[in-house]
């Protein structure tokens, strides 16, 4: 379904001028509606209710700057654009401090007239996109994890099943994917809720002293031990221990590992006698452990009684209609960190986006956008704000043959061709200019010069 035509309310009191840029509007497809004073625009703001407002400074009776301050008071104040022909710098200020989007004096130039309403319009319309995706966040989020796709909702539901369950987790997802953000939602929806929840890194801890932190150790066990101490399967006794890349856990601790899960019971380093430990395990891997049985890396035993309950997280490639709405949640995220108001993304960004593979998955989007905001000091992301990981389009799969272009035969003078691709642009674009010239790589005006001959 395409987005409604936006509306612009004119408050000009010279006809011509009024009608001028009535018209102009009106091709680019916009409701328009103009009188000639701010009392009668007042009824038209809540009849007409404009995405804009296109008002003289100069007006008789109220003036422009007193119908843009009474606009502010709206629950859902338009866009709001001043011309005048006597713009002083004063003035423009008043206007902007007021509330104002931009400030234009007379006479005008039509085609930066257009660029600004349409950029206004643009600003207001992304404003509300990110308005509304905060509005569905209760509907997208799901304990810190962002997703309408169909796959995230099936593993948020499967999620919310398996919680309340004692049994041990295993959690697939390639690097980046939320791994974490799924144990720690399992466990805050699990009757373990208000116990302690440890996240441990096996790929992070030395093998020589993997044993000891996990098991703990008596006083004197090894040199260096000079007091006993108590490991993490302890210390997450009877909460929930979280242990990313279980792969990387040596066979010797893997036994160890699955003795915790059949019986509850551990074994310091240097003890003779053993003790209760009975903390709920979930593991994750981006690994594949059923190679690893295979390799003998992996305890046979210990797979089949880890993937009791197995979740699988869909890489961010897969679910492309995430990848805006996780954008903008990380870019409200880092413009409340950093202090700053950036409104949104530039519609080529978003391509850029959304076109990326992201082999890092959530993560690597999240620092994407973190870089963007950094660099960013306008009021949208530009495509140069991105990494240029993202902003180079990935290369065609080994052995893809190149899209076929058609040639006229006979052959045709070259302006003819070229018009017939410029036509075949713009109907790509459902007739935007603006974004038929970004993909022509020319300005607008060249692209209205060019159309106008043809």
């Amino acid at each position: 379904m395409s987005a409604p035509a936006p509306r612009v309310l004119i408050v000009e009191d010279h006809p011509g001028l009024a009608e001028l840029l009535t018209e102009e509007l009106s091709e680019q497809h916009c409701k328009v509606r103009n009188t000639a004073s701010a009392e009668d625009a007042l009824p038209l703001l809540k009849s007409f209710r404009p995405d804009l407002v296109v008002s003289d400074l100069r007006l008789p009776g109220m003036d422009g700057i007193e119908l843009l301050r009474t606009v502010q008071t709206l629950p859902s104040p338009p866009g709001f654009l001043i011309i005048t022909a006597f713009g002083t710098v004063n003035q423009a200020v008043a206007a902007l401090k007021a509330g104002a989007d931009e400030f234009l004096t007379k006479p005008l130039d039509l085609e930066h007239f257009v660029h600004v309403v349409n950029r206004i319009l643009e600003t207001r319309a992304l404003r509300r996109e990110v308005a509304g995706l905060r509005k569905r966040a209760p509907d997208d989020s799901f304990h810190g994890m962002i997703g309408a796709h169909k796959s995230m909702r099936r593993l948020f539901q499967q999620i919310e099943r398996i919680a309340p369950t004692e049994g041990p987790v295993l959690v697939l997802g390639e690097s980046g994917s939320g791994k974490e953000l799924v144990a720690s939602a399992l466990h805050a929806l699990s009757p373990r809720r208000e116990k302690p929840f440890f996240a441990v890194n096996c790929a992070g801890i030395p093998e020589t002293l993997m044993e000891s932190e996990f098991f703990g150790h008596v006083e004197g066990a090894f040199t260096g031990a000079g007091s006993g101490r108590e490991g993490i399967f302890q210390a997450a006794n009877e909460g929930t221990l979280f242990l990313d890349e279980i792969a990387e856990m040596p066979l010797a601790l893997q036994s160890k590992l699955l003795r915790v899960l059949q019986e509850g019971k551990i074994r310091r380093v240097g003890s003779n006698h053993e003790e209760d430990a009975s903390p709920r395990i979930i593991a994750a891997t981006h690994n594949n452990l059923e190679t690893a049985v295979q390799e003998g890396r992996f305890r046979e035993d210990l797979f089949y009684r880890l993937e009791t309950y197995t979740l699988r997280i869909p890489p961010l490639r897969e679910r492309e209609d995430d990848i805006e709405r996780l954008a903008h949640r990380f870019l409200s995220d880092f413009n409340q960190r950093m202090g700053k108001t950036i409104r949104g993304f530039n519609a080529a960004a978003l391509d850029q986006l959304r076109s990326h593979s992201y082999p890092g998955n959530v993560r690597e989007l999240q620092n994407a956008i973190e870089r963007a905001v950094t660099f960013c000091d306008g009021p949208r992301i530009q495509p140069a704000h991105l990494p240029a990981r993202i902003r180079t389009r990935a290369a065609p799969p080994a052995g893809a043959q190149p899209e076929e272009i058609c040639f006229p035969s006979p052959p045709v003078p070259l302006t003819d061709l070229e018009t017939r691709y410029i036509q075949h642009v713009l109907e790509y674009t459902d007739g935007n200019k603006k974004k038929a010239a970004d993909l022509l790589g020319i300005t607008r005006k060249t692209l209205y010069n060019k159309v106008s001959k043809s």
